[in-house]
């Protein structure tokens, strides 16, 4: 196992530092957006990946994001979050990927998002607003057993 966590990136994504606005996940995810990024699984060969998304804010403030996933040649799924700020900075939801609750936390420009998924995995994803507002560097890291297993870096646009 522990030759699964040279396979997969284990820089920590904490370390990037964004001179952007405060992110505020709702407003960034209201309409259509767009990721672009590389998804790379331990002992498998790089996949390129497009998630495209289409957010609405529900009459209670919640966001409702529906997007459409395409990893390399495969079919393209589908996938729904639901993201509500319960506090200051602090947001909860839930993911169709995910096994239980999805927990959010705004730092300045940084989204951290965390939540378990199916097989054992945890993911966690970090999110630096850009300058300007409308672009999102995403890096998230599955891990099994605490080692990492896969990491996704992608670049999402508001359209």
């Amino acid at each position: 196992m522990l030759a699964v966590g040279g396979c997969v990136s284990t820089g920590h994504p904490l370390t990037e530092q964004a001179a952007a606005p405060p992110f505020d996940p709702i407003v960034f995810f209201a309409g259509r957006t767009e990721g672009r990024g590389r998804l790379k699984i331990a002992f498998k060969r790089p996949h390129v990946t497009l998630v495209e998304g289409r957010g609405r804010v529900n009459g209670d403030g919640t966001i409702t994001l529906d997007q459409t996933v395409r990893r390399g040649y495969a079919a393209p799924t589908r996938r729904t979050w639901n993201l509500r700020r319960v506090a200051p900075g602090q947001y909860v939801g839930s993911l169709t990927d995910a096994t239980g609750p999805v927990t959010g936390k705004v730092v300045g420009s940084q989204l951290h998002l965390a939540f378990a998924m199916k097989g054992g995995t945890r993911a966690e994803q970090w999110l630096y607003l850009q300058p300007g507002g409308r672009t999102a560097r995403n890096i998230m890291i599955v891990r099994k057993l605490g080692l990492p297993v896969a990491r996704l870096d992608e670049t999402i646009t508001r359209q």
